[in-house]
């Protein structure tokens, strides 16, 4: 009978992603279907939307699946966070880069990725909150960032990756160098950095890679990347080649795991949460949530 089917709100952002095909979507609530539950379908029609469905009825579902980019997911978690017992997340990605979905390896086919949730296990993820907003798998500033929300979701769409690069890569003139005071579980990093990450990934803006054995997203702690401003291109272009060789001992990078991290600045550095904008301020204060929420996932999606 209807009445012992488990219930899945599934939320979709239907501008995600280069196909505007519903058939994908269908497939992928006839698989929830399939495995018992009774599917509530919720599709998003402006920023937040995802957030304020997810808070306002996530407590009445056993599972709340979003379908979307990164962005989609910031907000569906930003939603659930809110709530004093959360359900497990699914996730189907079908936006632009899917950094998260990438450091999981959550198929980008829906139907794969679907399957994944239905036969998946509970796993905690580690939730990161910056000055009390909520992000799933990383807080950056500066090169590679601004382009993360700027972007128009139409270049997005058509181009990819390719767009981020277009905005985020330039030469030495057009990289900006921000001056600030970093404290991360004690140690200080104070000078001029380019960009700088606090995550729990090991994909940013899908060019940016982090040794994969390196990073746990359930282990309590964060991936702290700094890069201090090259003097002349070629230190730029020696910086660019041990990020992609993964050298984190190379002069100017920093890399460590911490819990907490804490910047202060006179400058207007703003930031981005997940791809979203978030403004800049004086201060502030990011820290880990341990296993904050259940993600559905197979054994083998995760090795960490």
């Amino acid at each position: 009978m209807e009445t012992n089917l488990k219930k899945l709100l599934f939320i979709v952002n239907p501008r995600s992603g280069r196909t505007k095909s519903r058939a994908p979507l269908f497939d992928a609530a006839v698989r929830f279907s399939q495995a018992g539950y009774l599917v509530h379908i919720h599709m998003t029609s402006g920023p937040k939307d995802a957030t304020n469905i997810a808070r306002e009825l996530g407590s009445q579902f056993d599972v709340v699946v979003c379908a979307g980019g990164d962005g989609t997911l910031n907000e569906t978690i930003a939603g659930l966070m809110e709530l004093p017992q959360r359900p497990p997340v699914g996730y189907l990605p079908c936006g632009s880069t899917n950094d998260f979905a990438a450091s999981l390896h959550i198929p980008a086919q829906m139907d794969r990725a679907a399957e994944s949730v239905v036969q998946g296990c509970p796993f905690p993820l580690d939730i990161g909150v910056h000055n009390g907003r909520h992000f799933a798998y990383v807080a950056s500033f500066g090169a590679f960032t601004r382009s993360s929300y700027s972007a128009p979701q139409a270049t997005k769409n058509a181009l990819g990756h390719f767009a981020y690069i277009l905005e985020g890569l330039g030469d030495l003139n057009s990289l900006r160098p921000y001056r600030c005071r970093i404290i991360a579980d004690g140690e200080i990093f104070e000078g001029d950095f380019i960009f700088g990450a606090v995550c729990n990934t090991t994909s940013l803006a899908g060019m940016v890679k982090l040794n994969p054995s390196r990073v746990s997203m359930n282990d309590g702690q964060f991936e702290l990347l700094l890069l201090q401003t090259p003097k002349t291109p070629l230190d730029l272009q020696n910086l660019i080649v041990a990020l992609t060789s993964m050298e984190y001992d190379y002069p100017g990078v920093y890399f460590r795991h911490v819990r907490s991290v804490t910047m202060e600045t006179d400058e207007d550095i703003p930031w981005s949460l997940d791809g979203e904008y978030a403004p800049s301020a004086p201060r502030v204060e990011i820290r880990n949530l341990p296993g904050a929420i259940e993600l559905m996932l197979r054994r083998n999606a995760n090795a960490n």
